[in-house]
């Protein structure tokens, strides 16, 4: 009896050794399938990277540059922006009609806009989130890229830092031009002008939401709701408040600052035009905000 009980408890060792051996690959897979979380997108729930590597991004690639994320492809206009050049060295400009490029980069997530083309066939290259242009606001937006990149406490935080600090520097503003200053932002190609309500980058969420600054009343009532309004030099003085932000390309030709239109408004007269890079301001994501953040602090508050 004694032999028999031997084997019984050696074979039972056997047995519990070989389950041992079997249940590291068991665990292994499972880990494998939780590599993968479900975020809710426009569209519905779509399972993506818990930790993407390989991002394509056809929109909001300034936002996950923000993030500290290397991406692998990348729009035209984001690559051709000077404030992002370092952190593109050597990425990839793609688009959503040349397939074969984006499929080349094996990339393991793409983000797209809802009007781009080939969006079906992007999500069979790799897990696809779209977003539709001004569905969510500046802040809201980078707190969803936080939320796809697995970094929604750094979104989060990033946000509550900005906007106190943004806050800070408007009533600083205030205190010093008065509570009722009022700014306009233009943009110019030196041929068409605009006028720009309070989101349409060039530093408009910054001034007008986060700084809580005040346009003109006729710029706000024509510029606001559908984000910016054509008007010719001859109107820029109606439209013009205390403060101007100009946002130009700084190789354009700029003749029209030498018209008297131009000369004789009062912004102009007083030194309170403050010119920003129109290629370096026409996002609204981290990087962007902070860049015009520090240029109108410093430049509101100059004497």
């Amino acid at each position: 009896m004694k032999k028999t009980a031997v084997a019984v408890i050696l074979l039972l060792t056997l047995v519990i050794s070989a389950c041992g051996e079997n249940s590291e690959p068991q665990q292994e897979e499972a880990a494998g399938k939780s590599g993968t979380r479900e975020y809710m997108s426009e569209n519905g729930p779509i399972e993506i990277p818990a930790d993407p590597k390989r991002i394509v991004a056809l929109t909001n690639a300034p936002n996950i540059l923000a993030m500290d994320v290397d991406i692998v492809g990348v729009d035209e206009w984001t690559k051709a922006n000077p404030l992002f050049a370092d952190r593109l060295e050597g990425v990839q400009t793609v688009s959503d009609e040349k397939l074969e490029e984006v499929l080349a980069l094996k990339p393991d997530l793409i983000i797209a806009g809802s009007t781009m083309k080939n969006l079906d066939k992007l999500s069979e290259i790799a897990p696809t989130i779209v977003y539709t242009w001004g569905k969510l606001d500046y802040l809201n937006q980078q707190l969803e890229i936080g939320k796809v990149l697995n970094k929604e406490k750094e979104a989060q935080a990033w946000i509550d830092d900005f906007t106190s600090r943004a806050k800070a520097a408007g009533e600083e503003i205030q205190a010093k031009a008065g509570a009722n200053t009022t700014v306009s932002v233009f943009e110019t190609d030196s041929q068409n002008f605009y006028v720009l309500g309070n989101n349409w980058a060039r530093g408009t969420e910054i001034l007008y939401q986060a700084m809580g600054l005040q346009m003109t009343d006729i710029v706000k009532q024509n510029a606001l709701a559908p984000g910016y309004y054509t008007i010719s030099l001859e109107l820029l003085p109606e439209y013009a408040g205390d403060f101007i932000v100009l946002s130009r390309k700084q190789s354009a030709e700029n003749s029209f600052m030498q018209s008297e239109v131009w000369k004789k408004i009062d912004a102009v007269k007083n030194n309170r035009v403050i010119e920003i890079d129109t290629e370096a301001s026409s996002y609204s994501d981290p990087i962007t905000l902070e860049h015009l953040l520090k240029i109108f602090h410093e430049q509101f508050l100059a004497d």
